[in-house]
């Protein structure tokens, strides 16, 4: 699998480079945003690794523009930023996952394994639908009766693990594990925050509520 890193500290590409080569996956780099949107044009890869505070144009940007021209190549943020409204910030740029250095090595391998599994798992087949309310698992498209939503990659796996659990009150923790990979903990805002983004756009011409909070609990889809 090849892996894209985009960093601009030596010390730190050296450091991936050694420890991804070693688990198997096939490295590049890139060194400022700009050089990083040219790669990620000219040549596939299966995960991007990358560094929020980058000269020329920051890992926010590159990733917003990936994710406009519907690149949905999993990415993995770094960041020495550490505030929740960082990582929602982040993640609501297109990220998959938010990792704050420094890290452990075996943290981020850990959570690019999770990635790569979660996007070269083998669809099911067809759709998943509840009452006007129609998500397709194969094209990642998604209907409101006659409206067509435009959800984030994330939006769209949140909305996909309550249409999958209809009725069913999924806990906090279940949700982030689910969705993320991992718990942000209980202080962190960053469910209530998507959970408002998805409801906005699912609700946008009026329509009656789909996913009900359970107050100390979750969330429902009913």
């Amino acid at each position: 699998m090849e892996i894209l890193v985009v960093d601009d500290d030596p010390a730190l590409r050296t450091a991936l480079d050694r420890a991804l080569k070693l688990e198997g996956y096939r490295v590049s780099f890139a060194h400022d945003g700009r050089q990083a949107l040219q790669m990620m044009t000219s040549a596939a890869q299966d995960a991007v690794i990358l560094d929020l505070g980058l000269p020329l144009m920051d890992g926010l940007e590159v990733c917003r523009r990936v994710r406009e021209r519907g690149d949905r190549t999993p990415v993995l943020m770094l960041t020495a930023r550490d505030a929740v409204t960082d990582r929602v910030e982040g993640l609501d740029a297109g990220a998959d996952d938010y990792l704050v250095k420094p890290f452990a090595l075996d943290e981020l391998l850990a959570r690019l394994r999770a990635l790569l599994r979660r996007t070269t798992a083998t669809p099911s087949e067809g759709v998943l639908k509840f009452g006007d309310l129609v998500l397709d698992l194969q094209t990642m498209e998604v209907r409101r009766g006659p409206r067509e939503l435009q959800l984030t990659r994330t939006e769209f796996r949140l909305l996909e693990l309550f249409m999958r659990n209809p009725r069913v009150v999924l806990t906090r923790s279940r949700i982030f594990e689910e969705v993320w990979g991992y718990d942000f903990g209980a202080s962190s805002n960053a469910l209530e925050v998507y959970v408002s983004y998805l409801r906005r756009k699912l609700e946008a011409e009026g329509e009656p509520r789909l996913i009900h909070t359970v107050r100390g609990v979750g969330y429902t889809l009913r």
